[in-house]
């Protein structure tokens, strides 16, 4: 057989996503186009699997492999007799089922047992040697948790020693939604094959997929005739939307920003959401606020104008704007209350984050050039709904804020999901656990705020700056951990992803 094996890094990841179930459908096509069978197909996936493996753990002699009763397991069965072909000792436990295999995998397993293999119950002992674990339990056709026989092998990788490679996606892992509704393995590598799936990339994918790879199968010229309804970005899609500016632009020409909040007692609020905005280019940022907050916010960050929030001061500062950021600190008291409904009048594009969305929700409204930022809390306010719902699903729950509010959506958390009223629909891949801390959202406004500013449409300007969000938080996280970030520690690399052709320069 050729080799479709290929050197699988983090950078062959893909940038198109697709839902399972269409995938699945489209499986037969995909394999037609080759003019090969879904058996071959399958047999391209475990070489690839089995490859993969021996890369990463080319000191592992004795494989454990649980198959599951569909293609997933079929994989399995392929991995197994290509590793015992190779002289590493296979150990492999099968679910049984009253059902018969499909067909694909019921090749696969009788070329395991041709083979001179054993198919071994799950409620066998396991080998405390194995070292290492090949997970082909579950595929992505899962949409529920798994049985309870399921799940007891489950738990039995879970607490086996050594290291799990899963076959596709982690057997419990929802590919459409990235859900996990019972038991799910935690992979230490997954390989995903012909397409990224949703669940992949959002949800709790990334507390059980690890290093995530991937192999198209020999099928990237099939795929390149399908349109992909999601699409994947980071750090490198950041030249699309930024380029270099003309020498001769000037802070009017890099857009003029309001931004209000700031109650008693949330200065740093409005504070890191005004620099946050400088640092990702804003020409012009004028601040609103509280007058006791004036002398802090000038002596913190002297680049920023500071203005008492007054009804005077926002009707000009909301004729000067070019677009309007609210939320960040305004609390929910009669104060903020009023410059909401100030804000409400105009038609000027918009960012609502913070007690903007509280408020939103109690009195709902839809805008076509309004970008809200809700993480699950408010986004299940702003529902009325409860938060695990939002998070079982966060694509739909995206699109059903969208359908509800207009303009542009972005449902922060891991794996943030972006949705335009227009139908784009994005997946953030950058950030890490150490944004778990107060501040990182007012920060994220200001970043979205200054890109709408100087002129992305909505969308853009909400994928490119959650990317160079999360980016720079990836570096700090490299460099000190994730444990202790700061919001503000953002500003010491954030220059680096809002100009990524200087970026590209220095990594070349």
């Amino acid at each position: 057989m050729t080799d479709h094996n290929e050197k699988l890094t983090a950078r062959s990841i893909p940038h198109s996503v697709w839902p399972a179930d269409w995938l699945r459908k489209a499986e037969k096509e995909a394999a037609d186009s080759l003019g090969i069978t879904l058996y071959e197909l399958m047999l391209r996936a475990g070489e690839a699997a089995f490859k993969l493996a021996r890369e990463h753990y080319p000191d592992a002699h004795h494989w454990l492999i649980t198959c599951g009763h569909g293609n997933n397991g079929g994989d399995g069965y392929v991995v197994a007799r290509l590793a015992q072909a190779a002289g590493i000792a296979v150990t492999l436990v099968a679910q049984e089922s009253d059902k018969p295999l499909p067909e694909e995998a019921a090749q696969a397993r009788d070329g395991w047992l041709n083979a001179a293999g054993t198919i071994h119950a799950p409620e066998i002992a396991w080998p405390e040697e194995a070292d290492l674990i090949i997970d082909g339990l579950l595929g992505t056709g899962l949409t529920s948790a798994p049985r309870e026989d399921l799940a007891g092998v489950i738990e039995k990788i879970n607490q086996h020693r050594a290291p799990v490679f899963a076959l596709d996606i982690p057997s419990g892992l929802v590919a459409e939604t990235g859900a996990t509704p019972g038991s799910v393995v935690k992979a230490n590598h997954t390989l995903t094959f012909i397409a990224l799936k949703p669940g992949l990339l959002t949800g709790q994918a990334r507390d059980v997929v690890g290093q995530l790879h991937y192999h198209a199968l020999g099928l990237e010229a099939w795929l390149q005739t399908q349109n992909a309804p999601i699409s994947r970005f980071d750090s490198r899609d950041l030249s699309r939307w930024l380029k270099p500016r003309k020498p001769t632009s000037h802070k009017g020409s890099n857009g003029r920003l309001v931004i209000i909040g700031g109650d008693r007692g949330t200065a740093g609020a409005i504070r890191m959401t005004g620099e946050a905005a400088l640092r990702a280019g804003a020409g012009l940022v004028r601040v609103l606020t509280r007058m006791e907050n004036i002398a802090p916010l000038i002596t913190a960050r002297p680049e920023l104008m500071v203005h008492e929030l007054t009804a005077a001061s926002l009707e000009a500062s909301l004729e000067w704007a070019d677009v309007i950021v609210i939320g960040p600190g305004l609390g929910q008291q009669e104060w903020g209350k009023k410059a909401l409904q100030k804000v409400e009048n105009s038609r000027k594009p918009a960012l609502w984050d913070a007690d903007a969305l509280n408020l939103l929700a109690i009195n709902p409204d839809k805008r076509q050039n309004r970008i809200i930022t809700p993480h699950p809390g408010e986004a299940a306010r702003l529902l009325n709904c409860a938060v695990s719902q939002i998070e079982s699903d966060r694509l739909l729950a995206a699109d059903r804020l969208v359908k509800r509010y207009g303009g542009c959506v972005v449902l922060k958390g891991a794996g943030t999901v972006v949705v335009s009223e227009d139908g784009e629909r994005g997946l953030i891949d950058t950030g890490n656990a150490g944004m778990g801390s107060g501040g990182m959202g007012d920060v994220l406004s200001g970043i979205i705020g200054a890109l709408l500013a100087q002129k992305l449409s909505p969308y853009d300007a909400a994928c490119a700056g959650c990317v160079a969000h999360g980016a720079a938080a990836d570096v700090l996280a490299e460099q000190y951990g994730t444990r202790g970030m700061l919001a503000s520690d953002l500003f010491s690399t954030l220059y680096r992803f809002v100009n990524p052709d200087l970026n590209t320069r220095n990594h070349d």
